[in-house]
């Protein structure tokens, strides 16, 4: 429920950077959108890019060497109990992750890249579903061209010109050149949901923690334009 007071305004935008290789951005998403469907308003999410391990090779690699290295040889409480809390919160959000499987970790630029091209055909959060969908679930390579290509032409995207631009290093600068100034800014985890450019609800926050934020945003764009 929204509350009463929340002021009439007939569309937000929020900005969400985010990684598509972090569970918890996926996770985020989806309380985001729960919260969003009950605001009285429209609510558009920008997306914009962040590398969680910009050293990956741009093959990636094997996803148990990558963890191994991550987290050592033997099993981390630490990333054991995110890994419950993601399996078990996942089911009611409509997600369900499957760590176990997971071939390869890829370097995401080529996916930020992806994600840059379909926010310009208004397709950026049905493009994010699709590769978190095709990473945690699906154990696609989601650093493959062949692979990256199927997904965009999944979405309503050009596979053919998807491809073509793949082969090539279009937008790279464009995709860095965005991280490097949300690291200026301060973000050094993902997801980061902005709002208004003024406050953040960073994390897998659930969904009151968005529905408190939309109303005190809709306050402040309200306010803004009275005055």
């Amino acid at each position: 429920m929204t509350n009463a007071t929340t002021p009439a305004i007939n569309r937000l935008t929020v900005d969400i950077v985010s990684d598509i290789v972090c569970p918890w951005c996926w996770l985020g998403l989806r309380y985001f959108n729960e919260a969003a469907a009950q605001m009285p308003f429209e609510v558009e999410l920008i997306w914009h890019p962040y590398m969680l391990d910009p050293n990956v090779p741009s093959k990636g690699m094997a996803y148990t060497d990558y963890m191994r290295a991550k987290f050592g040889d033997g099993p981390s409480n630490k990333f054991k109990a995110m890994r419950d809390h993601l399996e078990t919160a996942g089911p009611d959000l409509g997600i369900e992750f499957k760590f176990s499987g997971i071939p390869m970790r890829p370097n995401t630029l080529k996916a930020h890249r992806l994600m840059h091209w379909a926010g310009g055909q208004g397709l950026a959060t049905e493009m994010a579903e699709a590769l978190f969908q095709a990473f945690f679930t699906d154990h696609r390579d989601v650093g493959n061209n062949v692979v990256l290509c199927e997904i965009a032409q999944q979405v309503g995207m050009d596979a053919a010109l998807t491809a073509e631009l793949l082969e090539s290093d279009r937008d790279s600068d464009v995709v860095q050149a965005e991280i490097t100034h949300f690291q200026k800014l301060g973000i050094s985890g993902v997801p980061t949901f902005i709002y208004n450019r003024q406050f953040v609800v960073q994390g897998g926050q659930p969904t009151q923690a968005h529905i408190s934020a939309l109303q005190k945003a809709a306050e402040i764009t309200t306010n803004a334009q009275v005055h």
